[in-house]
């Protein structure tokens, strides 16, 4: 077998013509360096593994330069393959192929914008390591093998590496892809950072490697439901109210995280983010995502009482660490009324978490230097967050007026915040710096820990039991107008009486355009159930059929219904034992690949971490066709109510009752298995 061999039977390739090497723009940010932690037979083994993507005569010259990024950035990411100019997802008619194929060009492209990715130099479009694929050889086959893409065809992806174009049929997914698969022994931080480096394993996060990622609009519906819904629940505030005067701090102004001070003020509250990267702040002032940013502790204090007196809603950016911000709060009694966190704990040591005491640059360099040194000041500062937390976290009690920039703080403020664990792995990093007292039981995660997770308490119960979550689509003609109308179509598909989310979903649509949550591809997000997102989708394919609009893009966050198993977010209110379970979204995953999605994703990691979670995501084509209005019917009921009938199996009430009326709706057409309740009285004798 020769090189020559194998270059005549391959018709996708990149080419024999070496590009040429490129720059990088200043304002651009760059990932941290992950460090080499390959030995010298694994770095052989790494460089092997890019190499094998490029024509054998390039090889001399890009080996010592794969070296190099191997041995300063920690991964070979092949920089000079990377498309000269600026990657944004363009009008589908702009790209080659047939329109499933362009459709999905266009999302990969939208996640690697300069205004959208995070890292997008590094292909991270979000969440410190979520990558579209590991390196711009992968990015460059890909688009090939789409470019070429038949209706016969799927196109085979495995942790970012297209495996190949294989024969299929119309009604199959035109791509399957995984990421991150490890198996169990090695499924860990360590031996996965390891496996990254070697360039087999990649880390989706869940919309990154899913190629499905709109920007934080994407999140920003999500966080203004639980804003609401943590308002009405915790602070008594009534149902048809919002959030006027009420104040939320958190951290992170990221990717996902920099949806919370826009969710805040659309809701209503005043929302102040720390954010100890002042690139990431002025993404998002500039693009309208919050509107007052300082890095003075005493004129944050002033806002906030500025603005909770006048009960006006706001978004603040501070600049700094979220401890300082907490402990300045704590110190000078300033309420607090809703908590969380938001920075990236799932790589906790990887950068997603800069400690107190340092500056974003000054974490940056000793994360690269001394990664140990790293991780010890990391543990502190977690410890120290945590006992902050839990002083705000106590019950208000009397104290005497103190000035607070230059204001006079009231009696009883200053406790009694609530606080919840967004999902981003923090309570878990704290237990495992060692401070066991976050876990409910003093010694294990078993049962979970002392603070609810959002979905413990809102998200599972008022919004997945009941079949909503994030649903989206994306006008993948770019055009504003395309966007208009069906926002439109949207709307008329909601009936607000029907229940307290629809009208809260009815408001947000009806204000979707005058919030300006559009970054980068025309796109929206609604927290749609079963028979809303069926009944948009056909709407929507009906006016493509029309052409009153172009094609568009359905799809989801990963953070559903049924779409992830992750027993500190997704099904952290499943406790009949099976939360630990991955049962779900790798059924999700199988179903929608038989019910003809377009393009269909099973994931290792998620939000919270390598080997805490499988997610899995999706997309559907509307182009128009019956064919599509029958896909739309049947995938879109499997990808909700399978995760409503796991969690009616788990014996919870909201899901229960829906699977009740599913079942009464579709007597016909099948069941889904209900538990019969079983009475406490009768087992509490037994011994």
């Amino acid at each position: 077998m020769t090189n020559e061999t194998i270059k005549s039977v391959m018709q996708v390739r990149l080419s024999d013509t070496l590009p040429e090497k490129k720059g990088f723009l200043p304002n651009i940010r760059r990932a941290p360096s992950r460090g080499n932690v390959l030995s010298k037979e694994e770095t052989i083994l790494a460089l092997k593994n890019a190499l094998r993507y490029i024509p054998e005569h390039l090889h001399k010259e890009l080996a010592p330069e794969f070296l190099d990024e191997l041995n300063t950035m920690g991964r070979i990411y092949g920089y000079r393959y990377r498309p000269e100019g600026t990657i944004y997802g363009k009008p589908i008619n702009e790209y080659k192929g047939i329109v499933k194929a362009r459709a999905i060009q266009v999302m990969i492209d939208n996640n690697l914008d300069f205004e959208i990715a995070l890292y997008p130099y590094e292909l991270v479009t979000y969440g410190e390591t979520g990558q579209v694929c590991q390196n711009w050889m992968q990015y460059q086959l890909i688009m090939k093998y789409l470019e070429v893409m038949t209706e016969n065809q799927t196109l085979v992806m495995e942790s970012g590496h297209p495996l190949g174009l294989f024969p299929s049929r119309p009604e199959a997914p035109r791509v399957i892809s995984t990421n991150g698969l490890v198996i169990g022994k090695w499924d860990n931080p360590d031996d996965f950072k390891r496996l990254t480096a070697l360039g087999v394993a990649n880390y989706g996060q869940m919309t990154a490697g899913g190629w499905m990622y709109i920007g934080p609009q994407g999140i920003v519906h999500g966080t203004y439901i639980t804003l609401l819904n943590a308002g009405r629940q915790y602070l008594g505030i009534p149902a048809d109210s919002d959030l006027k005067g009420v104040v939320f701090v958190s951290s992170g102004l990221g990717g996902m995280s920099g949806a919370q001070p826009k969710a805040c003020e659309i809701a209503g509250g005043i929302g102040i983010i720390a954010e100890v990267d002042p690139s990431r702040i002025e993404t998002r002032h500039s693009q309208g995502w919050v509107s007052l940013v300082s890095k003075d502790l005493d004129q944050i204090a002033r806002w906030t009482e500025e603005y909770r007196s006048s009960k006006k809603p706001i978004s603040i950016a501070y600049q700094g660490n979220i401890v300082d911000l907490l402990e300045y709060f704590d110190e000078h009694q300033i309420k607090i009324d809703l908590l969380s966190d938001q920075t990236s704990c799932h790589v906790v040591y990887e950068g997603g978490y800069t400690p107190a005491g340092l500056s974003f640059e000054e974490s940056r360099e000793m994360l690269e230097k001394d990664p140990e040194r790293f991780k010890k000041v990391v543990d502190e500062s977690l410890l120290r967050h945590y006992k902050v937390i839990k002083r705000l976290t106590e019950l208000p009690h009397p104290t005497p007026p103190i000035n607070v920039g230059g204001k006079t703080s009231p009696m009883n403020v200053g406790k009694g915040a609530f606080f919840w664990d967004y999902g981003n792995n923090f309570m878990a990093s704290i237990f495992e710096a060692g401070e066991k007292s976050i876990a409910k039981n003093g010694k294990d995660t078993n049962n979970g820990f002392i603070y609810p997770s959002y979905v413990e308490d809102i998200m599972g119960p008022i919004c997945f039991d009941n079949g909503y979550g994030p649903f989206r689509w994306i006008c993948l003609s770019r055009k504003d107008e395309d966007l208009k109308k069906t926002d439109q179509a949207a709307i008329n598909c909601i009936d607000p009486d029907r229940c307290p989310i629809d009208r809260d979903n009815y408001q947000w649509i009806a204000d979707a355009e005058k919030n300006q949550l559009v970054v980068g591809t025309k796109a929206r997000i609604l927290y749609a159930d079963e028979e809303g997102r069926i009944s948009i989708a056909l709407k929507f394919n009906e006016m493509v059929r029309n052409g009153e609009i172009g094609p568009v893009m359905l799809g989801r966050d990963h953070h559903d219904v049924s779409g992830t198993d992750s027993p500190f977010r997704e099904t952290a209110n499943i406790y009949d034992g099976s939360n630990v379970m991955a049962d779900m979204a790798t059924q999700c995953f199988a179903g929608n690949i038989a019910r003809g999605m377009t393009m269909v994703v099973l994931s290792n990691g998620g939000g919270v971490g390598i080997g805490r979670s499988i997610n899995g995501g999706n997309g559907i084509v509307l182009d128009g066709s019956e064919y599509m209005d029958e896909v739309v019917k049947s995938a879109l009921s499997w990808d909700v109510m399978g995760g409503v009938a796991r969690r009616c199996w788990a014996r919870n009430e909201n899901a229960i009752n829906r699977t009740i009326e599913w079942n009464e709706k579709h007597k016909n057409e099948g069941q889904i298995t209900v538990p019969f309740i079983v009475s406490e009285e009768i087992l509490k004798g037994l011994k």
